[in-house]
């Protein structure tokens, strides 16, 4: 995802009920999120739909990355040889 422009992703909720369709246009070709904001605080964020998968992409990965740290630190891991030998195994079957 595409870092914000402060000047042309954040807006009053009462630009984008006026104009929802542009606003949508806009994060298509941006790729960037747009806030929204009700009395000058932010209440929501609308996305592109890829982006929005690919944000989810990453934090599963990122989730995946910490339970096995996690599993390593707390001594579940295995060695790089048998993990190796366990994954040649199975490709050999």
């Amino acid at each position: 995802m595409k870092r914000l422009k402060i000047n042309e992703d954040i807006r009053p909720m009462s630009e984008f009920r006026t104009g929802i369709a542009s606003f949508i246009k806009q994060i298509h070709a941006t790729k960037r999120p747009l806030i929204i904001t009700q009395h000058g605080k932010g209440v929501a964020v609308l996305l592109d739909a890829d982006e929005f998968e690919s944000m989810q992409d990453k934090i599963e990965l990122l989730q995946d990355i910490q339970t096995s740290i996690s599993q390593i630190e707390s001594g579940q891991g295995i060695t790089h040889s048998n993990a190796k030998a366990a994954v040649l195994g199975k490709i050999k079957q």
